[in-house]
C-alpha cells in the first residue's frame, strides 16, 4: 500500500523509530507488567475516556479486590460500583461484571483469545477488542482509539484532516502501518505517542521520533468542541457523632433510584432544590463530559431536608459511619466532597503510601 503522504519504505522506518523510542520513554503502567487477558481487559475499560492518572490507583485497588475473572464474577454488583467509585461512567462497570459473569458461566471463566470474539462481550467495542488481542495473544489487528486517529490525521496532512470519509482512511491505514511482528508493543507505542507527545493543543514536535513523517508540523484542523455546558448545583451535609464515640460520626446520604437515567443506585450527599442563606462548606467544580458542575456544599440538620413540621419522609436516605463510606458505591462527586471536607479518607497509593492529590481544583 502507499498513501498520499507515506510510503513502503516510510511506514518500516516509522516502524523501527517508533518502537526504539517506545522502548526507551514507555510510562511505567501497572497494567504494562503483565500480560493477563483479564487485568488488560479491566485497565483498557477503565482507560475509556479517563485519565491514565486518574485509571493507576482505581486500577491496583480494583485488582487486588478481583485478582481474577471468578472472583469479579461472583461479587455483588454493589461491591463491584464501590470499587470503581471515582472513575465515572458506571455503565463501564456494569457491562464489565456483566461480561465476567457470563464468561464464568457460559465460556469457562476464560477471556475468548480473538478479537472478533471479544467484540461479542458485552461493553467491548472493536478498539477494547483490538488492544486486549494484540496485547496478550499478539493478533495483528490495530487499534485506533482517539491518540492514535491524532497522530495518523497528522502524518495524512491538513487536507486529510478536512477531506470526507477521513474515519474510513485512518483505519486503513492504522491496518497498513501495524508492525505484525510485535502488534501488541507497536499498537501501545502508537497510543503512548498521542498521549505524551502529538498532543491535542501544543504538540512536542521537537521530540517526537516521527516528526519527518508528519504532514502538519504542528496541530491539525479539528471539528469543532462540544459546547461546554455550566450548571450550578446544591448539596447538604449532614453529620451526626456516634453515641460513646467522640472521634467517629456518621453521614446522612441519599441513594438515586434504581431506575435512575444516570449513576442508579449510587449514594450521595443529599441534594438541595436552593442554596441555603449560610455561607457554603465548599464550592467545588466537578466535570462530567461537556458539563462543567459548579458545586455548593452547605452543612445542614435534617430538618432541612424533612421541611417545616418534619412530614417529608426521607426514603432512600441512610447513616452511613464515616469508616465505612470506602464500601459503598459513591458517585464521583460524593466520593470528591467527603474526602476534599476530611469527612472520608483519601485514597492512597499502595506503593508510596502517599496520598493522591485531587486533580480538581476548588472554584470561589
Amino acid at each position: 500500500m502507499e498513501t498520499a503522504a507515506l510510503t513502503e519504505q516510510d511506514g518500516e522506518e516509522i516502524r523501527r523509530q517508533l518502537l526504539s523510542w517506545f522502548r526507551l520513554n514507555a510510562r511505567d503502567l501497572p497494567w504494562r507488567q503483565t500480560r493477563d487477558p483479564y487485568r488488560i481487559w479491566v485497565s483498557e475499560v477503565m482507560l475509556q475516556q479517563t485519565r491514565v492518572a486518574t485509571v493507576i490507583a482505581r486500577y491496583t485497588q480494583f485488582i487486588q479486590r478481583f485478582p481474577s475473572l471468578v472472583s469479579l464474577a461472583l461479587a455483588r454488583e454493589d461491591e463491584v460500583l464501590t470499587m470503581w467509585s471515582g472513575l465515572g461512567y458506571y455503565r463501564r462497570a456494569r457491562m464489565l461484571h456483566s461480561a465476567a459473569q457470563l464468561l464464568v458461566n457460559e465460556h469457562g471463566g476464560s477471556l475468548p483469545r480473538t478479537s472478533q470474539e471479544l467484540r461479542r462481550l458485552p461493553g467491548v467495542g472493536d478498539y477494547t477488542a483490538a488492544a486486549i488481542a494484540s496485547i496478550t495473544r499478539n493478533e495483528p489487528v490495530a487499534v485506533l482509539d482517539g491518540n492514535v486517529e491524532r497522530v495518523l490525521t497528522r502524518m495524512l496532512g491538513k487536507s486529510a484532516a478536512r477531506r470526507a470519509g477521513l474515519p474510513a482512511r485512518l483505519k486503513e491505514t492504522a491496518g497498513w502501518l501495524l508492525d505484525t511482528k510485535a502488534p501488541g508493543t507497536f499498537n501501545q507505542a502508537m497510543m503512548e505517542l498521542g498521549a505524551t507527545v502529538c498532543l491535542p493543543r501544543s504538540p512536542q514536535c521537537k521530540v517526537c521520533p516521527v516528526e519527518k513523517f508528519c504532514g502538519t508540523k504542528g496541530e491539525h484542523v479539528a471539528a469543532p468542541r462540544k459546547q461546554i455546558v455550566s450548571r450550578l448545583t446544591h448539596y447538604a451535609l449532614i453529620t451526626r457523632p456516634v453515641e460513646g464515640e467522640s472521634k467517629r460520626r456518621e453521614v446522612l446520604l441519599a441513594q438515586r433510584a434504581d431506575n435512575a437515567s444516570q449513576m442508579p443506585g449510587m449514594w450521595e450527599l443529599p441534594p438541595l432544590a436552593e442554596a441555603a442563606k449560610s455561607e457554603p462548606v465548599l464550592r467545588i467544580r466537578h466535570a462530567i463530559t461537556n458539563t462543567n458542575f459548579y458545586v455548593e456544599v452547605f452543612a445542614a440538620h435534617v430538618e432541612k431536608l424533612m421541611g417545616a413540621g418534619k412530614k417529608r419522609k426521607l426514603e432512600r436516605h441512610e447513616w452511613i459511619l464515616d469508616s465505612k463510606l470506602g464500601e459503598i458505591p459513591l458517585t464521583g462527586l460524593a466520593r470528591k466532597i467527603l474526602m476534599r471536607l476530611d469527612v472520608m479518607a483519601k485514597p492512597r497509593e499502595v506503593r508510596s503510601g502517599k496520598a493522591l492529590p485531587s486533580r480538581e481544583g476548588d472554584f470561589l
